[in-house]
C-alpha cells in the first residue's frame, strides 16, 4: 500500500510528496572515474541485473562514464517531479511508458532529435518527441503446463473473471506494468467493464504477489495455475531456475489482454550533460542498443530490422490497446487506474 501511495504522489492523487524522497528505491552507481568522454547521470527504473551490461557497453564504446541511480520507475519519476530543475539526472530510463508520460506531462523532458525518434516504430515513441522506446514488453498469461493445456486458456483476458477460474489466478497488483495495463484497459474498453473484470478477479480469490518473477515462480510451483505478467519473465525465471513447466499464453489480437508497453528513455530539460544524454539515447535506439535488446534480453526490439532472441509472438501480431491508445496517455490515465485498483481492494 505504501508503494501505491508513493506512485500516487507522482500522478496527482494528493499523497505527501515528502514520503517519496525517503523511500524511492535503492541507489546505485557505476564504478570508476569519469572517462575522457565526460559523464552522465541516469535514473534507471530498469533493474541493474537487466541493464548493467548495456551501461558497460555504452561506457566502453563512448568513453562516457555513467552514474546510475536504480529504483522503481514510478518512484524515480516521482522523485524527478519533486526535484524539478534541481535534479542531478540527465536521463530517465523507465521500464514503462506510463512513468515516462507522467514526467513528460510535468514538463521536465527536452525534445529528442527527430532522427533518433524516427528509428523506432511510431507507437513506441512520444508524439511530442519527448521520450522514445527502447524495448517492447508484452502482457501474457503464464500458465502451468502440467495442469493446463493451451486449448483450455481463454482468447480474452476478460474471461478470467468467470467463476470457473476461482482460486486459479495470481498477479502483482503493485507492479507498474500491471497498473499501466489496467490504465490501458480503462482507456479502451472503459472504466465500467474494467471494474467488472477486476471485481470478477477479486470474487475469484485472485492471489497477489510482489512482482512478475514471484508470480511466475508461483505458477511453476503449482500455487496457482495462471499468472498475469510480462512475456519475458518465463525466460528470465528459467534462466535462473532451469527448465520449468510453464508457457506463455497470448490473447487474441485486438483483445484488451493483448497489450505491448515499452521501456524507454527521456532527456531531462535541466540536464547538465545534455550532449552525453543525447549520445546515450542515440546509442540505445541505434544498432548497438537494439542489437543488445535482440541478443542479450528476451524483450522486443522496437526498431525495424531486429528480431527478439527467443521464439515469441511476432510483435506485428501483438495488437491490442496500444493500437487504440497513445502510450503517452498512460501517465495521465494512471491516477484513475490506481483509484480503481484501490476501490476494488487490490491495493
Amino acid at each position: 500500500m505504501a508503494r501505491i501511495r508513493r506512485i500516487g504522489v507522482l500522478l496527482g492523487l494528493g499523497a505527501a510528496l515528502a514520503l517519496v524522497a525517503a523511500s524511492c528505491g535503492d541507489d546505485g552507481g557505476a564504478a570508476g572515474s569519469p572517462g575522457e568522454g565526460g559523464s552522465l547521470t541516469v535514473y534507471s527504473g530498469r533493474e541493474e541485473e537487466f541493464v548493467a551490461s548495456l551501461f558497460e557497453r555504452f561506457e566502453a564504446d563512448t568513453g562516457i562514464h555513467v552514474d546510475v541511480r536504480y529504483g522503481d520507475s514510478a518512484e524515480l519519476a516521482a522523485t524527478l517531479v519533486e526535484e524539478g530543475d534541481a535534479s542531478p539526472a540527465d536521463v530517465f530510463f523507465s521500464q514503462d511508458a506510463g512513468s515516462l508520460g507522467a514526467v513528460a506531462e510535468a514538463g521536465l523532458f527536452a525534445e529528442i532529435d527527430p532522427e533518433t525518434l524516427n528509428r523506432v516504430e511510431e507507437r513506441f515513441r512520444s508524439p511530442d518527441g519527448l521520450w522514445v522506446g527502447t524495448s517492447g514488453r508484452g502482457r501474457v498469461a503464464v500458465y502451468n503446463t502440467e495442469v493446463l493445456d493451451a486449448s483450455q486458456l481463454p482468447a480474452s483476458i476478460l474471461d478470467f473473471a468467470d467463476p470457473r477460474w476461482e482460486g486459479r489466478i495470481g498477479l502483482p497488483p503493485t507492479n507498474s506494468s500491471f497498473q499501466a495495463h489496467v490504465a490501458a484497459m480503462m482507456l479502451t474498453i472503459g472504466e465500467g467493464p474494467t471494474r467488472d473484470w477486476l471485481e470478477g478477479l477479486m470474487a475469484n480469490g485472485v492471489r497477489f504477489y510482489e512482482d512478475n518473477a514471484a508470480t511466475t515462480r508461483a505458477v511453476a510451483a503449482g500455487e496457482i495455475e495462471v499468472g498475469l505478467v510480462n512475456h519475458y519473465y518465463k525466460f528470465e525465471v528459467e534462466a535462473e531456475d532451469g527448465s520449468l513447466p510453464i508457457a506463455n499464453h497470448y490473447f487474441e489480437s485486438g483483445d484488451p489482454g493483448s497489450f505491448v508497453n515499452t521501456a524507454g528513455v527521456g532527456i531531462l530539460a535541466s540536464a547538465d550533460h545534455d550532449e552525453a544524454a543525447r549520445t546515450f539515447v542515440d546509442f540505445v535506439t541505434g544498432e548497438a542498443g537494439q542489437s543488445w535488446v535482440a541478443t542479450e534480453t528476451w524483450e522486443y526490439p522496437v526498431a525495424p530490422g531486429y528480431e527478439p532472441s527467443v521464439d515469441i509472438l511476432a510483435i506485428s501480431r501483438f495488437v491490442g490497446p496500444e493500437s487504440q491508445v497513445d502510450l503517452s496517455d498512460l501517465g495521465p490515465a494512471l491516477p484513475g487506474a490506481l483509484q480503481l485498483l484501490a476501490e476494488v481492494g487490490m491495493v
